[in-house]
């Protein structure tokens, strides 16, 4: 770890910076290309949790729906006796039970129209977009200096589109619960730039590699405590509690977003700020 710290800090920054611009690059080609799947809160849809009245594996559960309700689009996630069922669509809920109440036991039973995930949507985008803003104007305060300050929310782009091709890549829906982890990956995001920033340009003792590694090594034992919680929370959701897929798609958004924010704030922030700073732009 020591040496991979100091050929970070030290080693010539112009190339690394390419490494999380090529990735936000390819990331955001992935995205227009496949683009992004939308959760029940999202595009709309019945969400079911039963209780099965007979032994059934999760395929047969998912066959069965749709052969009785007429639909394809059905995802199923089962723990022990309990299924959690996605359906595309409304579904009538007496219509529901009358067709499945010789295998199903409804224990919850949830459908969003159309009109509320367009609400949900709107509001997705400027939480957003506040959040960008209100980022962006309280950096600048701080350090009063343009080009740390722009570092700062490239960086942040730079996770955010890394996180969000990652979502697309592995499947993961945006909903309400993603996207409140993306917020969290923005704030934490800016935790560590931020941190890295005061390290360079506030502290005045030792030289720019010193200063900079300095920062890495407690940013890096930030990151990988926050990321081994992370992956402890999905794998014990996966294993023993897989109906609770709110969790789930929280703790793996949060695991791409932590390994892509190592790579926008170590590789590409680092790098324009000691450009910034070795070309005489800070006193």
């Amino acid at each position: 770890m020591v040496e991979i710290i100091k050929y970070i800090t030290r080693q010539s920054h112009k190339p690394l910076i390419l490494i999380p611009v090529i990735l936000m690059i390819l990331s955001l080609l992935y995205i227009s290309v496949f683009g992004l799947n939308e959760g029940v809160d999202l595009k709309g849809g019945t969400l079911v949790t039963v209780e099965l009245n007979q032994p059934m594996t999760q395929s047969q559960v998912t066959q069965l729906v749709k052969d009785k309700l007429g639909i394809n689009d059905v995802k199923t996630s089962m723990s022990d006796n309990t299924a959690t069922i996605t359906i595309s669509g409304s579904v009538d809920q007496s219509q529901f039970n009358e067709l499945f109440s010789s295998e199903f036991k409804v224990l919850s039973f949830r459908s969003v129209g159309a009109l509320l995930s367009d609400a949900a949507l709107g509001q997705i985008y400027y939480a957003l977009l506040f959040a960008f803003v209100f980022m962006s104007v309280t950096v600048f305060f701080v350090f009063r200096d343009l080009t740390p300050s722009l570092a700062i929310i490239l960086s942040a782009v730079c996770n955010l589109s890394i996180a969000v091709g990652s979502m697309s890549l592995f499947g993961i829906p945006l909903s309400i619960a993603s996207v409140g982890a993306l917020l969290m990956l923005i704030g934490y995001g800016v935790d560590t730039d931020i941190l890295l920033t005061t390290r360079l340009l506030k502290r005045r003792h030792g030289s720019l590699d010193d200063r900079a590694e300095d920062a890495c090594r407690t940013g890096l034992t930030l990151t990988f405590a926050t990321l081994a919680a992370m992956i402890v929370l999905f794998i014990v959701v996966k294993v023993f509690i897989p109906t609770a897929q709110v969790l789930e798609d929280i703790s793996a958004v949060l695991i791409m977003g932590l390994l892509s924010d190592l790579l926008s704030t170590w590789l590409m922030n680092l790098g324009i700020l000691k450009w910034h700073i070795e070309r005489g732009g800070h006193d």
